[in-house]
Formats: C-alpha cells, sequence, structure tokens
C-alpha cells in the first residue's frame, strides 16, 4: 500500500516499521511532527524531553539498554545535544540509535542556518540525507541498521522542504524486533580516561569501515546519461538538478558522510565537467577537491539560504558548459517567477489576543532594555511593539540580562529579561540559579501560557500532560522559582496593563533579583475571551494610539480604527489603551 507523507510523516513511519521503541526529543521547527505522528504508534514509547540534551541522554540509555531509538531536534537543537552526543560516538550502542537533525535553510523559523553536515564530520559518525519522503522512511531502517552492525550512533539529516514536502511512500506492516539483552559493559559505556582512549582508536577503525560502506551504500548512486556534464548533490537539490536538467549525468549521494571516494573519483573520471550543487557550506565540495579533483560549485551558488529549480536554472544557463542541459521550460517562465516574487509578505504577528502583547506594550511604555528568548514572544521585537533589545538562543535571555547588568550596574534598574515557560523548562532554570547565586538584581518575567506555542502547542512538564496524552505531574513555577534562591515573586495578569506596569516599576527599582510570572493560556487554546470590542466611531478621536498594540483585529482607517468582529478575541487591552473611552464591548455602555 502506498500512501501520500510529508518528510516528517515518513520519518516517523520508518521509525515504526523498523522496530524503534523509545522516541525522544523537544519539538522545534521544523521537525516537530516526527515525534507527533510516532506517538500514534502502538508500541513506542514517545516523549518530549525539556531539552534536547536531555533527549540525547535518555536516548542513549535506552539504546545501551538495547532499545532502537530516534532522538529528533532542529538544527539549533544539536548545538544542546553535542556534549552527550560527542560522548557517545565513543561508547557506541547497544540498540541502534538514530539522531535527526532537520536543518532550515533560509531560516524559516530559526535563529541562523548552521550546516549540520558538519556534526557528522565531528563526531566521527555516519550521516544519511533524504531527498523525498520514501527515502525519508527507508533511510530509517538503513540507519538503524547501520547504528548496530558499526556499533554507533547515526545522523539522518532533513531540511525544511524534505520535512514538510509530500511525496509517495511504501508503507509496509512493521517486523519484530525485540529490545536486546542488556549486559554490563563499563568498557564500553564508562567513559573515564581510561577507558576513553581505547574507545578512540575503536572510532578510528569503525569509520575507515564505514568509508568501506559507503561504496555499496543502497543510497548512492551514479545515474549517467550525457556524459558532458556531471553533478555530485544529495537531499532537495538533487530534486532541483533533477527537475531542471534532466539529462545530466548525476551521482545521487543519499550517505554524505563518511563519502564513497571511489565512487566519485569513477563519476569524475566518467564526466568532462564536474559540479557539486549543495545548499549552504561546501561540505561535500570540499571533500571531493581534497580527493585532487577538479570541481565546480561554490563560485556559482552562495552559502546563504535555500537553493531553488529558478537559481539552479539560471546559473546554469549562463555557463557555455551546462547551458544546452537547461529545460527551456524553467527560462520560459519570467512572468511566473515575477508574479511568486512580487506576492506581499505577511510579516509574522502575534495572535489577537495574545496574553504576551500587553507585557511588551507595557515594556516598551517604561522603556526598559529587554533580554529576550525564543518564542512567540521573540516577535516582541517587531514594530509597533518594539521592546526586545536582544534574543541569542533558548535560555540566553536569563543570563545575558545578567551579564548586562555587570557590565553596567548603573542600568540595574532598567534590565528585565523576558522568557517563556517552555524555554524556562528547556534551559531558563540555570540562568535563574546564576542570578540568584551571583547576586544579580535583574527582573525575570515568565511568560506562562501553559504550552509551547510556537512550534504547535507541544506539552511540556508545566503542562500537566506528556507527549501521549498521559496525565503526570505539573511543574509549579512559583515553588521551582523559590527554590532556586529568587525571594520576590509575582504573579500578575498580562491583560490588567495598569497592574503590569506597578508591579513591572516596583521589582525593577527592587534591590535583589525578582521574578513576574504573567500568566494567561495561549489565546489559541483558550477561546473564553468573551464577546468583541467595538470601537463608537463618534467618541474616537482618530489618534491610533491603540494601535501601538499591533493587535491584527484592529484596523486603522484614513481617521477612525474599527475593530474587526472576526478576528477578535475580546481581550480587552485596546480598551485599556484608549484615552477617551472609545472602545467598548459588544452590547455595553462606553468602556
Amino acid at each position: 500500500m502506498r500512501a501520500l507523507l510529508t518528510g516528517n510523516e515518513a520519518i516517523a513511519r520508518g521509525a515504526y516499521e523498523y522496530g524503534v521503541k523509545v522516541a525522544v526529543g523537544y519539538p522545534g521547527t521544523p521537525s516537530t511532527e516526527i515525534l507527533e505522528n510516532i506517538a500514534k504508534y502502538e508500541g513506542i514509547k514517545a516523549q518530549w524531553s525539556p531539552n534536547e540534551k536531555v533527549a540525547m541522554e535518555v536516548g542513549a540509555g535506552a539504546s545501551i539498554g538495547g532499545a532502537r531509538v530516534i532522538v529528533t531536534m532542529k538544527h539549533v537543537g544539536v548545538n544542546v545535544a553535542a556534549d552527550p552526543l560527542f560522548t557517545f560516538s565513543y561508547t557506541g550502542v547497544n540498540g541502534g540509535l538514530v539522531l535527526i537533525s532537520a536543518d532550515d535553510p533560509g531560516m524559516h523559523s530559526s535563529q541562523n542556518e548552521q550546516d549540520n553536515r558538519n556534526y557528522a564530520r565531528f563526531a566521527k559518525i555516519p550521516m544519511f540525507e533524504p531527498s523525498d519522503s520514501g527515502e525519508c522512511k527507508e533511510m530509517m531502517g538503513e540507519a538503524l541498521k547501520v547504528s548496530e552492525v558499526y556499533d554507533t550512533p547515526v545522523m539522518l539529516r532533513t531540511t525544511t522542504r524534505i520535512a514538510h514536502s509530500q511525496s509517495l511512500v511504501e508503507l509496509k506492516e512493521p517486523g519484530e524486533i525485540t529490545v536486546k539483552e542488556y549486559v554490563k559493559d563499563s568498557g564500553k559505556f564508562v567513559m573515564i580516561p581510561a577507558h576513553a582512549r581505547k574507545r578512540h582508536v575503536i572510532v578510528e577503525e569503525r569509520l575507515a569501515r564505514l568509508k568501506e560502506y559507503a561504496e555499496s551504500c543502497p543510497f548512492n548512486e551514479i545515474q549517467m546519461r550525457d556524459a558532458r556534464v556531471g553533478i555530485i548533490a544529495s537531499g532537495a537539490a538533487y530534486q532541483y538538478v533533477r527537475e531542471v536538467m534532466p539529462n545530466v549525468s548525476v551521482l545521487k549521494l543519499g550517505m554524505t558522510y563518511p563519502l564513497p571516494e571511489k565512487l566519485i573519483k569513477d563519476f569524475a573520471a566518467r564526466v568532462k565537467h564536474l559540479f557539486v550543487v549543495e545548499e549552504l557550506e561546501p561540505f561535500l565540495q570540499d571533500q571531493v577537491a581534497l580527493m585532487g579533483l577538479k570541481v565546480r560549485g561554490k563560485d556559482l551558488f552562495s552559502n546563504i539560504g535555500e537553493l531553488s529549480p529558478k537559481l539552479i536554472a539560471e546559473k546554469f544557463y549562463s555557463l557555455e558548459e551546462t547551458r544546452d542541459f537547461v529545460e527551456k521550460a524553467f527560462l520560459a517562465q519570467p512572468q511566473a517567477w515575477a508574479l511568486q516574487e512580487n506576492i506581499p509578505v505577511r510579516p509574522p504577528v502575534m495572535c489577537p489576543g495574545c496574553p504576551h502583547r500587553g507585557v511588551f506594550y507595557v515594556l516598551n511604555k517604561m522603556k526598559l532594555t529587554v533580554m529576550g528568548d525564543i518564542g512567540c514572544y521573540t516577535l516582541g521585537t517587531l514594530p509597533p511593539l518594539e521592546a526586545m533589545d536582544a534574543c541569542i538562543c533558548m535560555g540566553a535571555s536569563i543570563g545575558s540580562a545578567l551579564g548586562m547588568e555587570k557590565a553596567h550596574p548603573e542600568m540595574r534598574s532598567k534590565i528585565v529579561s523576558v522568557i517563556g515557560d517552555s524555554t524556562f523548562m528547556h534551559s531558563g532554570i540555570t540562568g535563574l540559579l546564576d542570578i540568584a547565586y551571583n547576586k544579580g538584581t535583574t527582573a525575570t518575567i515568565i511568560l506562562d501560557n501553559r504550552t509551547t506555542a510556537m512550534t504547535g502547542h507541544q506539552e511540556h512538564p508545566g503542562t500537566g500532560k506528556t507527549l501521549q496524552q498521559e496525565e503526570t505531574f505539573a511543574v509549579d513555577i512559583p515553588q521551582l522559582v523559590q527554590a532556586l534562591g529568587i525571594r520576590r515573586i509575582k504573579v500578575v495578569d498580562p491583560f490588567d496593563l495598569d497592574n503590569l506596569q506597578k508591579i513591572l516599576a516596583e521589582e525593577t527599582e527592587a534591590a535583589e533579583p525578582s521574578v513576574i510570572i504573567a500568566q494567561r493560556p495561549c489565546a489559541l487554546l483558550d477561546k473564553s475571551g468573551g464577546k468583541p470590542l467595538t470601537v463608537d466611531a463618534g467618541a474616537c478621536i482618530g489618534c491610533k494610539r491603540c494601535m501601538k498594540l499591533g493587535c491584527p483585529a484592529l484596523v486603522a482607517g484614513p481617521e477612525k480604527v474599527s475593530v474587526n468582529a472576526a478576528l477578535c478575541t475580546g481581550c480587552g487591552l485596546c480598551a485599556q489603551t484608549c484615552n477617551v473611552g472609545a472602545i467598548r464591548k459588544e452590547g455595553e455602555g462606553i468602556a
């Protein structure tokens, strides 16, 4: 039976068919849907961990215990998981373990576009790269097999286009794969220096064997057509090349580390002009060049942003040696391209009724220096709120606020950090501990909307439910904060702007650290806001003060403001900003 699946759905299906027993990760676009789909399959214990490091550690433990394991995260999550990953490369596995790194060329939902192919080389572990959903599923099986045969964790790298595009997948019934027996082996799994020195030798020997395997890997394939031009490509880039230049010869690489040197040299010897087409860094090109081969690639394609069929067509059409291979259809569509390029961009914006909006409105009004974090609330940096000074990575807001205070003690009462509840669980706790321990005085605002909203409302340790919707404990954030050494703790309603400003003024002036917990559920989960608001056109003076909230439900006319009742949730923030009382609930008098 065949089904049309996204790459993420196909990876989940592969985990099911090929005997994965434990699936663990942290949500992050473009990887999130993998675990959400795995959680639907019986026989797999699936969970969200508080962060990627913990997820990798849980995965390592399950693998040592003998289970087949998948660990999922987006590319920046591998930075967090790198500590256990690199040492797990030394220990090797018992049950097969596949780490999914979902990269984001073009930064659709990310703060950088690092190329995680470099992690495979750095950690000396094999890496697979699927080019469609069918390969996403089948590579899961091969990667688990390679993991167990070669005693190594394996990385499977996708990108946004592969993760979210759809193609046909052949579905099979899952095989009978049982959890292996666990046998104590401290020399293999306890990485004290004496053991690690011996394991490093094994890692190097393993890498040599993996190079031999790469030569016959079923996902590395020479596709000979016209021998005048040969292109080496993988992943989405392979699909673009095939679409634009159907008659060129291609070396399609599905296993991109370690590379099959003999296969590459054989291919190069059979073509006149050799190119590498790859997104981001010259990962493949540099290694091919080190083989002594004349190859081109990054002189044509930037290491910034995504590739596209249009870009590949234009670049290869500009070269005399490749012009004849470019499918003319791609060059005959300038009007279609122009239409796509001229579509207005819809900027990201906080939802109507978002509980974060009022916090950033007040922060802007008070002209505070705001160290921000990763989440929906990062949009507080955009106009008209413009209330964020820095955002680095998950959990960095609290530590960077302390650093700002250390650098500028005179700014003490003007510095705050803002972090979401899920991000606080992820990596904000240790930052807050640092403030308490090192005698910082900055105020920390925890935006508690009881979900991981940005990636699609996943559970976390504060929600009271697991990924598989089992009832569990919910972290009591005030108690946790108090245990970290913070004595000043205030819980506020972010829809009460006057009280929020009052509390912020008090806590930023305090000579000790404080935590303000702005507590309201995400507007997309809680629809109990009430009746939409309306604007009394006779009372409205057209000052447009309410528009500083940046709410999509507010519509600025030439002179007056109106409310789009289809979008309004009735949160009442706009009514609180109106000095003349022109905004009111439907059916009520002037507010």
